[in-house]
C-alpha cells in the first residue's frame, strides 16, 4: 500500500517528518501516526562551516524524503527537528551548541517553514527521544515518564502527561549535569561530580582504565586495549564483560551503583511512572537494572521506589528521527 492510499483509507493516520541532526549528520524519516518509521535517509552536516552550509544539509536530508515519497508533503502534519542544545524550543531557535558551530542564535524552526510551508518544531534530543518513548515507545502505557539517554553524554527528557516540561525558559531536564559528588571530577560543563562525567561511555572507559593500572589480575581489556590503557573504550570494556571479563564487570558494577544514587535523587523529587533508558550504553547497562533497583532503597526515601520499571528504549538509533516527529503530535 502507498503512501498516500494509507493516507486516504484512515484520516488520522497523516504523516511526520522528523529531522535529527548532528555534528556530523542530519537524518530525516517520514514518520506516521502510530509512530512507524516509514523511510528515512540522511546527509552530510558540515558543522564547521557557515550557517547557510549548515541549513542547506537539512534541507537535502528533507528533500531527499519528499523525491523518494513526493505524496507525503500533502499529508504532512509537520516537520520536527532535533538537535544539540543548547536552543530556545519556544522561539525555534538554535543558541549556541558546542557541536554545531555554524549555528548562532540561528532561527532553525522559521526557516524550515519558511522553505517548506509546512509548520515546524526544534526541541533538543533528550527531549524529542522521551516523547517518542513516551508516545510510541516503551512509556507508551505511563502518564509520566523520566528519559535518559546513556552515551558519549548523559542527558533526560521529562514527560508530563505526554508533554515535555521544559521549565521556564526551556533548560529543563539537563538530568547529566545533576552532581552527586561536589569533589567529583569536573565535567565538561564545568560543574564537579555530575553523572556524566561519573557514568557515560568515555567514563566508564576511564574506570576501567583505572582498575587495570592497580591491578596484576590477567584481563581481556588489556588485549583489546592493544596494549596501550589510553586505548581502552567502553565498547572494549562492554566485549570484555561479555566474554567474562571480572575487572570489566567490576567497572560495570560500580558504574551501576553510581546510576542508582543519582535515579534515587531523581525519583524522590518527581517519582515518574517508569524510566526508560536509551543510548549506546543503555544496552550494555541494562544488564545491571536488577543490581540499580537492589540499590535504589538506599539513595531514596521513597518506599515504592522499586515498583518503578527501568525499561529499554524501543527506538534505539532511531530514537532522534522518532523523537523529533513526535514533537509535531504533542
Amino acid at each position: 500500500m502507498s503512501l498516500k492510499e494509507q493516507a486516504a483509507e484512515n484520516q488520522r493516520n497523516d504523516f511526520t517528518l522528523g529531522v535529527d541532526i548532528g555534528g556530523t549528520k542530519v537524518a530525516a524519516g517520514l514518520v506516521d501516526a502510530r509512530g512507524t518509521i516509514l523511510f528515512q535517509t540522511r546527509a552530510a552536516m558540515p558543522a564547521q562551516e557557515d550557517a547557510a552550509a549548515g541549513f542547506a544539509a537539512v534541507e537535502r536530508a528533507i528533500n531527499s524524503v519528499f523525491e523518494k515519497h513526493p505524496e507525503a508533503h500533502a499529508s504532512l502534519a509537520g516537520i520536527g527537528i532535533c538537535a544539540p542544545g543548547p536552543l530556545d524550543p519556544i522561539r525555534g531557535v538554535v543558541l549556541n551548541p558546542p557541536n554545531l558551530p555554524c549555528w548562532r542564535n540561528f532561527p532553525l524552526a522559521a526557516k524550515v517553514q519558511r522553505a517548506f510551508h509546512v509548520g515546524a518544531k526544534v526541541d533538543n534530543d533528550a527531549n524529542a527521544a522521551a516523547l517518542a518513548e513516551a508516545v510510541w515507545g516503551a512509556g507508551a502505557d505511563f502518564r509520566n515518564v523520566l528519559y535518559a539517554t546513556l552515551g558519549t553524554g548523559i542527558g533526560t527528557g521529562i514527560i508530563f502527561d505526554r508533554r515535555i516540561y521544559h521549565g521556564r525558559t526551556g533548560s529543563a531536564a539537563e538530568g547529566g549535569h545533576v552532581s552527586i559528588d561536589y569533589n567529583g571530577p569536573r565535567c565538561g560543563c564545568g560543574k564537579r561530580g555530575c553523572i556524566e562525567a561519573l557514568c557515560s561511555g568515555p567514563a566508564i572507559a576511564r574506570r576501567a582504565r583505572a582498575r587495570l593500572a592497580e591491578s596484576n589480575t590477567p584481563s581481556r581489556m588489556r588485549e583489546l586495549a592493544g596494549g596501550s590503557l589510553e586505548r581502552l573504550t567502553a565498547e572494549n570494556v562492554a566485549e570484555a564483560f561479555h566474554a567474562g571479563d571480572a575487572l570489566a564487570r567490576e567497572a560495570l558494577e560500580a558504574t551501576a551503583d553510581l546510576l542508582a544514587v543519582w535515579l534515587g535523587n531523581l525519583i524522590d523529587l518527581l517519582e515518574p511512572d517508569i524510566i526508560v533508558f536509551g543510548g549506546g550504553v543503555a544496552q550494555l547497562m541494562s544488564e545491571f537494572f536488577p543490581r540499580m533497583q537492589t540499590e535504589l532503597p538506599k539513595w531514596s526515601i521513597n518506599a515504592r521506589c522499586c515498583e518503578i520499571p527501568l525499561l529499554l528504549a524501543k527506538y534505539g538509533s532511531d530514537a532522534g528521527i522518532a523523537g523529533a516527529a513526535a514533537l509535531c503530535r504533542q
